[in-house]
């Protein structure tokens, strides 16, 4: 980073949660509030980048809308899981499977019911 007078600045680190080391942080919290701050304090920037794939799994899995007031929540609550739950854990959704290799036939996905 560099700062306006051009000086050169060091990033912040943190010790992330998600990848288990010291890593550049965030330059600011990614969104108001309790989770932010918490995020901010303690995920690194390349796990911050991890984060928008599996939002779409989620999304796509669970059939989410996001004009939604409780399909936001079921997001964060997906997002606090995916930082600061327990990593043994798997991190996709129940019942997700990757999609095929390329050249292989679509596999259909479960609807909700």
């Amino acid at each position: 980073m560099v700062a306006e007078n051009g000086e050169v600045l060091m990033p912040r680190m943190v010790e992330c949660v998600k990848l288990g080391r010291e890593l550049p942080g965030l330059d600011k919290p990614p969104f108001p509030g309790e989770l932010g701050d918490r995020i901010y304090e303690h995920v690194s920037r390349q796990a911050w980048e991890m984060w928008p794939a599996q939002a779409t799994i989620i999304i796509n899995h669970l059939g989410l809308s996001m004009g939604d007031p409780e399909a936001r929540a079921v997001l964060r609550e997906q997002m606090e899981q995916f930082f600061f739950g327990d990593q043994d854990q798997s991190q996709q959704p129940e019942g997700w499977s990757p999609p095929p290799a390329k050249g292989g036939a679509p596999a259909a996905a479960p609807r909700k019911k």
